[in-house]
């Protein structure tokens, strides 16, 4: 079933010309201002089923933010549809507020000067969650996400990472169908980030939620996501399963060799040594002309081999290629 579906989704901004010239141009122009149309979403197409998990990714100006919001309601489209869960998000928006839940890295849910549990006992009134319900979620959420320990402490005073957890908890307390993301783990430290990536796929997995995701942190699409969908200038460049976009595009990998006997003689079609030391050896196998398990297997056969490793190139190198 699809959860979200875009059909010829356009989205038009009018942006006034700046006038570079003389002061009697510059007072012309601010009576008579002129405009020009900036295209930000350019007839997109997708959908997304029940309990997908997807990343909806691009460069800067792609209109990944803007899609969101008319995703969410929060701003209309020039052109095209929108249904949420059968909905429409602008005349139905009220209703999808109970359904669906939108966290923006900038923005909070949270009340900053009440403890965190004052703020969900706020956000259970405003969703009109029953209290036995709500208590349960709440209990099942306070003990999944760790933050037993700063349930009264004001929001304000807790750090990044912490306030983070407990914006999830806040998202999730009246148990979502759809989640937005909009670049969940921006200003967090490695440890704070691995955490969030880890609870956010379990989260989805276990409450059947569906999820869209925008982010510039390729950990963030490789842990939590399972598809993506890559758009540039407002268009989708790709809509595909992480496993299949990276089998398709990855055309070379990267094996590292140690052997048990000094500087042992390699030579076979397809590979480019691009490291050599006494012992080690590090090549790069072009996928199109080999595969790494022939050249695994050829090298077993001539030498005696102590530790082997093959390492693709990253999910991000991998981004960047499409961005250029």
């Amino acid at each position: 079933m699809s959860v979200i579906k875009v059909d010829n989704l356009s989205k038009n901004f009018k942006i006034e010309k700046k006038i570079n010239g003389n002061f009697f141009n510059k007072i012309n122009n601010y009576f008579f201002p002129s405009y020009e149309t900036l295209e930000a979403i350019n007839n997109l197409n997708f959908k997304i089923n029940q309990n997908e998990r997807v990343a909806f990714i691009g460069p800067n100006g792609a209109g990944k933010s803007t899609t969101i919001k008319i995703l969410t309601g929060i701003m209309q489209p020039t052109s095209g549809s929108v249904k949420i869960l059968k909905k429409d998000p602008i005349k139905d928006r009220k209703k999808l507020a109970y359904k669906i839940s939108v966290i923006f890295g900038h923005c909070s849910k949270l009340w900053l000067h009440l403890p965190v549990i004052e703020s969900l006992d706020l956000l259970s009134a405003i969703y009109e969650i029953p209290l036995n319900e709500y208590k349960k979620t709440r209990d099942s959420l306070i003990d999944l996400f760790l933050i037993g320990k700063f349930l009264h402490k004001p929001v304000r005073q807790l750090s990044l990472g912490e306030r983070m957890r407990c914006e999830l908890v806040a998202s999730f307390i009246h148990k979502p169908k759809v989640i937005f993301l909009d670049e969940p783990t921006i200003g967090l430290d490695i440890s704070a980030k691995a955490i969030m990536r880890n609870l956010l796929r379990d989260m989805c997995e276990n409450w059947d939620c569906t999820l869209l995701l925008t982010s510039h942190d390729a950990h963030d699409i490789e842990i939590v996501c399972d598809r993506v969908i890559l758009i540039n200038k407002g268009k989708c460049v790709i809509d595909s399963s992480l496993e299949n976009m990276l089998k398709n595009i990855i055309k070379k990998k990267i094996i590292t060799v140690l052997f048990e006997k000094i500087n042992p003689f390699i030579e076979m079609e397809g590979i480019n040594i691009v490291e050599r030391m006494p012992y080690k050896v590090k090549f790069e196998i072009d996928l199109k002309t080999i595969t790494e398990s022939y050249v695994v297997q050829m090298l077993m056969k001539k030498h005696k081999i102590l530790d082997i490793t093959i390492e693709r190139p990253s999910l991000e190198t991998i981004i960047k290629t499409f961005y250029n």
